[in-house]
């Protein structure tokens, strides 16, 4: 019997992952990666060093592979169809992936399907800002409309590429413009939290739905995901599971979807960004699902039968490990395995640097407050935070 090759492109913790779920399936994995040093290049046993951004590079890569996939978004698009044109299985497309690359080309196409979004459009310069900022204000407001976060099209991730402007003197300073690239101005919305919608689609239009879960941020970076959101409206979770099983459809998106989500003061949602790979918010299914969002994938790419998605318990708490002052981790364990036997700790093989993800636990249970607190002291101990 021949089992398929997965090409994943790109060496990340995502990638690491996602082959963890496909070992006892027995799918093949090969690599496309930066250094020999990336997380998945450390695990994976088919390795390529190389540049994905070099056309030939993938198309070399490819070979052998039975279909495409990503840690990342960053592949050329062009590139992409050019793969998808040699009859190489590129999975999500490039007619859907490019949403998930280019912030101008997501909002035009969710305002064209009707999906509720952030006031927002492209600006050119600082005086465009303001314009924009102050198309915001309603008949008899005072003050100017600021403050508008600004946001490069392409690139950004865990707050990199987004600004948070207060005035017209901060527009006028702002690095986008000195850099030249195409910015996109987003009114500032008046959330109470962030939430995500986490849903995985087959080839042949097969869909599952993950638990809607809140999302924390510390910094412009995920701290904290709790499955389900605490305290959600019925109506409201529906809603959110909806939508984002209406986008990955009307993208055309196979694999997993990640759709990012304000829930606003008077009870709206509103799509901030989508990422067609694995997410943050969805490691927690690694232990709390039944199927992780990383074996869907691995069986949307292929077109298998997609697994169940419901949680395994009434709550599952995924906090990030972030590198601090504490580079010994390990020395760590011993004290958090003995503390809490079921706390489930999953390392990526980073070297230790202040704020960088190196690492995430889960934990889970029926008492809310409970998980909340064994999650956030292991992640605490682990960099060191907490020492007791």
């Amino acid at each position: 019997m021949t089992f398929p090759v997965v090409g994943m492109v790109g060496g990340g913790q995502l990638a690491r992952m996602t082959h963890e779920a496909g070992i006892p399936l027995g799918i093949k994995f090969k690599l496309l990666s930066d250094t020999p040093q990336d997380s998945a290049a450390q695990v994976v046993s088919d390795v390529v060093i190389g540049d994905y951004r070099d056309l030939d590079t993938l198309r070399d890569f490819a070979r052998g592979c039975d279909v495409i996939t990503f840690d990342h978004e960053h592949v050329p698009t062009e590139h992409l169809r050019a793969l998808e044109a040699d009859g190489i299985p590129v999975r999500p497309g490039p007619d859907a992936l490019v949403h998930a690359q280019d912030k101008g080309v997501m909002r035009a196409k969710l305002d064209e399907i009707g999906v509720p979004c952030p006031r927002h459009r492209i600006v050119s310069d600082a005086d465009d800002v303001g314009a924009f900022a102050a198309e915001g204000l309603a008949e008899g407001d005072e003050g100017d409309g600021f403050p508008v976060i600004l946001k490069t099209v392409r690139g950004g991730y865990d707050g990199k590429g987004v600004w948070f402007i207060r005035s017209a003197d901060d527009a006028a300073l702002a690095e986008p413009f000195r850099a030249g690239v195409p910015v996109l101005a987003e009114e500032k919305v008046d959330f109470v939290r962030e939430l995500a919608a986490n849903v995985v689609r087959s080839p042949h239009g097969q869909a599952v739905a993950y638990p809607v879960v809140e999302s924390r941020q510390v910094d412009g970076v995920c701290d904290t995901v709790i499955a389900p959101a605490p305290g959600i409206a019925d109506g409201l979770a529906l809603q959110a599971g909806e939508l984002a099983l209406r986008i990955a459809k009307e993208l055309g998106v196979v694999g997993h979807l990640a759709v990012e989500l304000f829930e606003t003061r008077d009870g709206r949602i509103l799509v901030n960004e989508l990422a067609m790979r694995p997410h943050n918010s969805g490691h927690w299914t690694q232990d709390g699902a039944i199927t992780s969002q990383f074996a869907n994938h691995v069986r949307a790419v292929l077109d298998l039968p997609l697994g169940d998605p419901r949680p395994r318990a009434k709550w599952t708490v995924m906090a990030n490990v972030l590198g601090g002052d504490y580079p010994d981790m390990y020395s760590a364990y011993l004290h958090c395995m003995a503390r809490d036997p079921q706390l489930k700790i999953h390392m990526y093989g980073k070297d230790v640097k202040h704020g960088r993800k190196v690492g995430h636990v889960n934990t889970y249970g029926d008492d809310l407050d409970d998980v909340l607190e064994r999650a956030h002291h292991a992640a605490g101990y682990l960099r060191g935070t907490i020492t007791e």
